[in-house]
């Protein structure tokens, strides 16, 4: 290492900032992630009626009726930043899910993945991780350098969605804001472009259909083909 990269950090000779990230539907095998618009809201309203707890770390929520949760989404479906998207599963063509870019910084090559609300019937199928993976795809694929993950410190479910994803845990902003009248320390996670070769190997292998049985059950799990990357770089993850 010279001295230069000591004192100042790598130089990026050959850095082009990506554009925004495109809005276009991505396709994948067990879901599609397609720009969130008005249509989606009645039905995203029924899927997450069950499940009130969805909105416990959202800035936002819950909505009491159809038309109250329609106005929100009427509020952000226009956006470039943040920009959202109707997670729908290719098994019901019914959206169940929403999830957005955010926090876009093309000159730092930086964007993140956030506002994710997943309905009780999306929550811990391969089409939930499919739909992360495939925004995760097109920001390194459009040369993005850092892809980030934030979550409420409190909330591990969303902490442990992360890890699995073999986003790294970097740390804890206390007292980052306030939400809903109450203090949120900020948890952070992040992958860099030089895991994604990796973590793409990980995520296709998990994805294959071969790694699951006739009743949908994975045979190897995902934060077990992700753990060694995160262990490369942070042993006491091992």
């Amino acid at each position: 290492m010279s001295d230069g990269e000591k004192t100042l950090g790598a130089a990026l000779p050959d850095w082009t900032p990506p554009e925004p990230p495109s809005s276009q539907s991505m396709q994948g095998r067990f879901v599609r992630v397609e720009r969130l618009t008005r249509a989606h809201a009645a039905p995203l309203h029924a899927a997450f009626a069950p499940a009130p707890d969805v909105w416990r770390y959202m800035p936002y929520g819950p909505f009491p009726s159809a038309d109250s949760y329609a106005q929100w989404v009427d509020s952000v479906c226009d956006a470039d930043d943040p920009l959202f998207f109707a997670l729908v599963p290719v098994s019901t063509g019914l959206p169940a899910g929403v999830a957005s870019y955010l926090r876009i910084a093309p000159d730092a090559g930086s964007i993140e993945v956030g506002h994710i609300a997943l309905s009780p019937s999306l929550q811990r199928t391969p089409a939930a991780t499919e739909a992360m993976v495939l925004m995760m795809t097109r920001a390194f694929n459009a040369g993005y350098r850092r892809f980030e993950w934030k979550c409420n410190a409190l909330n591990l479910a969303s902490r442990r969605a992360a890890e699995r994803l073999g986003l790294s845990y970097e740390g804890v902003f206390r007292q980052a804001t306030v939400v809903k009248g109450r203090n949120r320390d900020t948890a952070w996670f992040a992958a860099i472009d030089r895991e994604w070769l990796a973590l793409k190997t990980a995520f296709d292998t998990w994805l294959d259909l071969k790694n699951f049985d006739a009743a949908g059950h994975q045979r190897q799990r995902l934060s077990d083909l992700t753990r060694p990357i995160l262990a490369a770089r942070d042993p006491a993850l091992s």
